[in-house]
């Protein structure tokens, strides 16, 4: 495998009902994020800037993508400090199952939670 920019390219989190996933994502990064009907799948593609090389990815809801807890993980950027977007998780309907972890002063720290489609998904932040 050739050496490349990023490891992750896009990754898509699955969603059963889009726009009760919208509203929880959109909650828990203060966001307002676009639904879009691409190909026949409905998506809700997560902002990032420009720049060549940034990763990003979307919600997606189609007969392809079917929630779940177990499998990949993915992290999702709580930088400055994911204390912030970990604190509206369950406020937002979803639940957190790892707090804010301490993993090393080179890397940060992480955390766990499940969506509101029933995702296990990752937070890192480098506070």
């Amino acid at each position: 495998m050739e050496k490349t920019e990023n490891a992750l390219n896009w990754f898509e989190i699955a969603a059963a009902d889009i726009s009760r996933a919208k509203k929880f994502y959109d909650t828990v990064f203060d966001a307002d994020m676009a639904l879009i009907d691409m190909n026949g799948m409905k998506m809700v593609v997560f902002p990032t800037d420009d720049s060549t090389g940034k990763v990003s990815g979307a919600l997606v809801e189609s007969e392809m993508h079917v929630p779940g807890a177990v499998g990949s993980l993915i992290y999702l950027n709580g930088n400055p400090d994911l204390a912030g977007p970990l604190g509206k998780v369950e406020a937002a309907g979803g639940q957190v199952v790892l707090g804010k972890t301490f993993i090393s002063d080179e890397v940060g720290y992480m955390a766990f939670f499940v969506d509101t489609e029933g995702n296990k998904v990752g937070l890192h932040s480098h506070k």
